[in-house]
């Protein structure tokens, strides 16, 4: 891996990033980007990001004329905005805001060179593929590599999730679709540390008969900005008398929608309601959150608390005041044997305090780091049984699973991240030229 940094004596290498649901962190979306893009300056890069201007679940656009674009570089990283329309009413309209940030990026991508200065490199950014597709072929125009990062695979998520047949003409296109992705791809980036293993299971690759070279594809999982964390834990603290009680806080914090399955939690808290000292504190909103506010009333729990949403630059506070984290998902709402690329995975053991997974993953770092327990059956028994388990733990045990937890962490600090992103793009920098000049296919 890199060691020299920034280099004056040479110019920046300009890298655009395609990424939907990007913003800077003064907005609420994905900061993975923007992490990226402040960290490429030491290693003598300049980043611009694309993202569309509709704020993705909000009800916030940030063009409401018929400006083609907005740039915003106040946040340190310049922020490409493309004017796109809301997708708040439904899968329709969401659909229509992916084709428009599609034919967005295509559009502007010529002019915004001829002013701003060509890429070196495009990363272009899943879920959906069309912001992939997008950087391949501008790519393309400017005779660049082009790098695939697949944070979700589409359409397998869709799949799992009930909503596509896989073996439909709707789902045989859009496999097909994926396929040419990663094939045309210079280089593909999986946020899952198994993600490679969907490929040889389609036979894609080359050691099953396929085209794609397993070589181009590499491993950069989310992660933290340890520094950033720890800050934020003294200049961001919050008034919440229930994290500064003397008691055992099992903590949940993020989304609160069926693919999270929340219930899980209330029903270990029904379990454990005679242990007055423990208390489940759940932040978060989503579209189930209303029903477990008023289940929570009409069975009178106590030791359950809906908070509701919070600034997330409170959550490392937050965290740091928990005694368990719990990683809350349903086992049947996604794949969950490539591994987990959860910004909160990385949070929760930024914290140094116990994690518990309410499911079983393949490729687990919980169980890589000695830092959590994962539930062999995602039941509230076994929950409520795993939470007893840490509640009774020998100070020793506790405190050495803290410690790993952080020491894992570290592995994930987005310093470490931006190092690897930069070896694929030096990579794949000299992959594209042997390819252009010699011949060499890849």
């Amino acid at each position: 891996m890199n060691e020299v940094k920034e280099d004056e004596g040479k110019s920046r290498k300009n890298i655009w990033f395609f990424h939907h649901y990007a913003v800077p962190p003064t907005l609420s979306g994905q900061i993975r980007p923007f992490n990226f893009g402040i960290l490429l300056k030491e290693w003598n890069m300049t980043a611009t990001i694309f993202a569309a201007s509709y704020l993705h679940h909000s009800d916030v656009n940030l063009i409401n004329d018929e400006r083609k674009y907005l740039l915003n570089d106040e946040s340190g990283v310049p922020f490409v905005f493309v004017n796109t329309p809301s997708s708040i009413k439904g899968l329709l309209y969401r659909v229509k805001n992916m084709i428009a940030f599609y034919f967005g990026l295509l559009e502007l991508a010529r002019p915004y060179a001829k002013e701003h200065g060509t890429p070196d490199v495009i990363i272009a950014s899943s879920p959906h593929p069309l912001t992939m597709i997008a950087g391949i072929k501008a790519a393309r125009m400017f005779k660049i590599p082009c790098i695939c990062e697949v944070r979700d695979l589409w359409p397998d998520v869709i799949f799992t999730f009930g909503k596509l047949k896989e073996h439909g003409l709707l789902g045989k296109c859009l496999t097909a679709g994926e396929h040419w992705i990663y094939r045309n791809a210079d280089a593909i980036i999986f946020t899952k540390e198994g993600d490679t293993d969907y490929i040889k299971e389609h036979k894609w690759d080359t050691d099953n008969g396929g085209d794609i070279d397993l070589k181009k594809c590499h491993y950069i999982n989310n992660g933290v900005d340890i520094a950033a964390f720890q800050k934020a834990i003294v200049n961001h603290c919050i008034n919440d008398g229930d994290l500064e009680d003397d008691k055992f806080n099992v903590v949940y914090t993020g989304s609160i929608r069926p693919v999270n399955d929340v219930s899980i939690m209330i029903d270990a808290a029904v379990l454990l309601k005679e242990h007055t000292d423990i208390q489940f504190l759940i932040y978060g909103d989503g579209n189930q959150k209303e029903a477990l506010d008023q289940r929570i009333l009409d069975e009178g729990l106590t030791n359950v608390k809906m908070k509701g949403y919070v600034d997330k630059r409170c959550i490392p506070y937050i965290l740091s005041k928990s005694s368990v984290n719990i990683l809350n998902y349903s086992q049947s709402k996604y794949n969950w044997s490539r591994g987990n690329s959860s910004n909160k995975l990385f949070e929760y053991m930024a914290s140094g305090k116990p994690i518990i997974s309410t499911i079983k993953m393949g490729y687990c770092i919980l169980e890589k780091y000695g830092c959590g327990l994962s539930l062999e059956e995602s039941t509230p028994a076994e929950l409520a049984k795993m939470i007893m388990k840490i509640y009774t733990m020998p100070p020793e045990e506790y405190e050495k699973m803290g410690r790993n937890a952080k020491a894992g962490a570290a592995d994930f600090d987005y310093k470490i991240l931006t190092a690897k992103l930069v070896d694929v793009i030096e990579h794949v920098e000299k992959t594209y030229v042997l390819t252009k000049v010699e011949g060499v296919k890849h």
